[in-house]
């Protein structure tokens, strides 16, 4: 490489490192830092953990496992990535944490679905005019063995169950054996099509703030310092 190439090499890498970082840890830098303290010692700080079963604020849901709140809606990993849900962490083995049904409605899991479920529920208790989804994942290991409840087989639909049912344990799949998610529940709010249907989870565009549905600031936008926990 010329000395001139790489000078103006120089001030492009630094840029890209200056995005990568801010999208990593500058809006919620914060946040960030104290996830990963926690990470490096889950037993540290028992007062930023939540319990299935709370129900916060008044609000409709109510909290669907154990663990601390991690990365909520909105928040960025790398340039271009919006997190389109909450992730859920409890520090323990995989297949070890339960998980519950945040809110009653109906339960699909596709055929080829390892470690998901989505529940309808066909009245937003926020907006009973219009249907949301509730979309659960990462119920399983980092080899594919699925700790979905034997309840619900893939190919399952439409199975009415209450807000408070087992529907699994948390897990670390991420579909790559070599490459597994830290252990935790990833849930979202769903849009629907307007004809009946889900739509992608992967884009925050079609996903709602879960805020209100938790009684929690859920939202980066709003809440860019702390770890939302409520007794």
């Amino acid at each position: 490489m010329s000395k001139k190439i790489f000078l103006l090499a120089i001030p492009v890498a630094i840029a890209a490192a200056g995005i990568y970082l801010y999208f990593t840890f500058g809006r919620s830098s914060a946040r960030t830092a104290q996830v990963f303290d926690w990470f490096r010692d889950p037993a540290s700080r028992p007062e930023l953990m939540m319990t299935a079963g709370m129900r916060c604020n008044g609000a409709p849901f109510l909290f669907p496992t154990n663990g601390l709140i991690g990365f909520i809606w909105d928040d960025s990993f790398r340039p271009g990535h919006r997190h389109a849900g909450v992730d859920i962490f409890a520090g323990t083995e995989v297949g070890v944490t339960p998980i519950i049904a945040a809110y009653s409605g109906y339960l699909t899991r596709e055929t080829d679905w390892i470690s998901t479920v989505i529940i309808r529920v066909p009245k937003d208790p926020l907006r009973p005019t219009r249907q949301i989804w509730v979309y659960y994942t990462h119920m399983a290991d980092r080899n594919g063995l699925s700790f979905v409840s034997p309840e619900f087989p893939p190919g399952i639909e439409e199975v009415y169950v209450e807000e408070g049912t087992f529907l699994g344990y948390q897990g670390n799949y991420s579909g790559d054996p070599l490459n597994p998610t830290g252990l935790h529940l990833h849930i979202s709010v769903v849009e629907d099509d307007g004809f009946g249907n889900y739509k992608n989870e992967l884009d925050i565009e079609n996903t709602y703030d879960p805020s209100p549905y938790f009684g929690l600031p859920l939202n980066a936008n709003e809440n860019p310092d702390t770890i939302p926990v409520c007794y």
